[in-house]
């Protein structure tokens, strides 16, 4: 009696064919699902597939960049991986259009550009924010700076302008000098006509002071051509009618209250005095027009 094996089927066993696949079917990989996913979303959004692709592709480069530039290891590598994105990202319209110049007046405004440095058409995002501002901050006109990217196209270059205060003129040179006394080397002093003229070495350090003792008197300020710096220590006020009012070295105020006193009652100024001496406290010496040096004083004590 032939032997059995247990669970074996009884004649010959074929093996069973696999089902053919058909051909409208293909295989899924197991990324397809998340991809066709992803693509849906964009067209969901109205987005091309391609740009959906480019832009995701951008997103990650940016990451990379980003990573690799906050550590120390790979700084060059982070450099040319930004330069990369830069560039990709230009071609897909992240590129410098329009440079608004905020806070400049006309003047300055030339000055503020050139400083800055930025072309229309470079990669926007390829733009150093800080050495823009450094740079920009370096130009004579500016107090501070602010720049600001505003995608996809648009760089805003913000200032706070210095203010003129005066023209200064010393050892043959001419310089438009701000409130701190500072000279603006990009200014035309030649543009400036209105402004009063500082003369000598040293008249920019204390301009400020007497210039405010002096504008605060309309009818000296009237007259007034230049003032002039005298040996570091003093000031004296050149008239329009060659005429020179000598200040001292202290309590400059004092003697232009005196002065003041002085033009109210006898109209001093208009006399055409060529000189009205006030360097002694309490004593006005004048000479006209003409008399010998050194004259004494014909007025005295304000009377």
């Amino acid at each position: 009696m032939p032997a059995t094996l247990r669970g074996a089927r009884q004649g010959n066993a074929r093996p069973r064919a696999k089902a053919p696949v058909s051909p409208g079917k293909t295989r899924a990989s197991p990324k397809g699902p998340q991809t066709a996913a992803k693509l849906r979303a964009a067209r969901g959004v109205g987005l091309p597939p391609k740009f959906a692709i480019a832009v995701a592709g951008l997103v990650f480069g940016v990451g990379i960049v980003v990573t690799l530039a906050t550590g120390h290891r790979a700084e060059a590598l982070a450099d040319n991986t930004r330069q990369a994105v830069a560039g990709q990202s230009a071609g897909l319209g992240f590129k410098v259009r329009k440079i608004h110049v905020q806070g400049a007046s006309p003047m300055a405004e030339r000055a503020v550009l050139e400083a800055a440095g930025l072309a229309v058409g470079q990669p926007i995002l390829d733009v150093d924010l800080d050495k823009v501002r450094k740079s920009v901050e370096g130009v004579g006109w500016v107090r501070d700076a602010q720049i600001v990217r505003l995608l996809p196209d648009t760089v805003v270059v913000a200032i706070r302008q210095r203010e003129t205060m005066a023209v200064w003129q010393n050892r043959g040179r001419t310089w438009v000098i701000d409130s701190g006394g500072r000279p603006i080397p990009e200014a035309d002093a030649g543009r400036f006509p209105e402004l009063p003229l500082m003369v000598g070495e040293g008249a920019n350090e204390g301009a400020a002071q007497i210039l405010q003792a002096v504008q605060s008197r309309p009818r000296l300020l009237e007259r007034l051509e230049a003032i002039v710096r005298v040996d570091g220590r003093r000031w004296d006020l050149r008239l329009k009618d060659g005429g020179l009012v000598q200040l001292p070295a202290v309590e400059e105020e004092s003697a232009l209250i005196q002065l003041d006193q002085l033009d109210r009652r006898q109209r001093i100024l208009e006399l055409g005095f060529e000189r009205i001496d006030l360097r002694e406290p309490g004593i006005v010496a004048v000479r006209p027009r003409g008399a010998p040096a050194p004259g004494g004083p014909l007025v005295s004590d304000g009377a």
